[in-house]
């Protein structure tokens, strides 16, 4: 019996590490979805200030076309740069909701294995009803 509630009280304890590692998850992948949409948003803008420039035609002269040129291959590689790291962004937080998945159903099957545990010393606890004696004859009496 005593075995039997230590298990439980190590089940109750373990269930409530596993809801800490949770919500670290949990932070961690909302952190990870964070970035992803900044850099995102910072990947549109800069695409859109690079087709703002391209779109450009009062150039006077030719030193005008290869600065604004340069200007625009430049804000073209730090999209492509910037595309780059939201793609690493979302793979990272692609893991992360694994990770928060994984550590949810570990938290749910400590949780389970503690009321199941629970369940089965309660009824270990509970005195037997005691039947009445057992009938004699058929009863028709």
């Amino acid at each position: 019996m005593r075995a039997e509630a230590a298990r439980v009280r190590r089940l109750q304890r373990l269930e409530k590490v596993r809801a800490h590692a949770k919500q670290a998850a949990a932070l961690e992948a909302a952190r990870a979805e964070v970035t992803l949409a900044q850099l995102e948003a910072l990947a549109a803008r800069t695409e859109a200030m690079a087709a703002d420039y391209r779109g450009r035609t009062g150039l006077r002269d030719g030193l005008e076309l290869r600065q604004l040129g340069q200007f625009v291959a430049g804000l073209t590689g730090i999209n492509n740069t910037t595309r780059g790291d939201a793609l690493q962004a979302q793979q990272l937080a692609d893991a992360k909701q694994q990770e928060l998945a994984l550590a949810e159903r570990r938290r749910v099957a400590v949780e389970d294995r503690a009321r199941l545990g629970e369940r089965a010393l309660a009824q270990r606890l509970q005195t037997p009803v005691l039947g009445s004696r057992r009938a004699v004859g058929t009863g028709l009496e």
